[in-house]
């Protein structure tokens, strides 16, 4: 359930991207690469996984399909987080510039 929570978030995210590609000022692209390293990674575990368990990888327990979801969410949420601080800043439009010269100026 990681895996394909984190591979919708990344497609999403790259076509967000390609349709905004020239102009790059949300600075998406690195939302991306945080997306598909996480898809990158949890198809390594699955592989992983299904070496272990063989056809029991495919019958989860609700439990587990639950707490795998809630981890995904939760690996999506701390990328936007992540994306957000460095949006923040870097400041590409300088709107945190703006608002900070004009508190200093009144």
């Amino acid at each position: 359930m990681t895996l394909l929570v984190t591979v919708f978030a990344a497609v999403i995210c790259t076509v967000v991207w390609y349709q905004k590609a020239p102009h790059d000022d949300m600075k998406i692209g690195i939302l991306c690469f945080m997306f598909w390293g996480a898809s990158l990674m949890w198809l390594v575990d699955a592989i992983f996984e299904y070496a272990e368990l063989k056809s029991e990888f495919f019958t989860p327990a609700l439990e587990d399909m639950l707490n795998d979801l809630y981890l995904g969410l939760s690996v999506i949420a701390l990328g936007l987080v992540v994306w957000l601080v460095i949006l923040l800043v870097k400041d590409p439009k300088g709107v945190v510039r703006k608002a900070l010269l004009k508190n200093n100026k009144a």
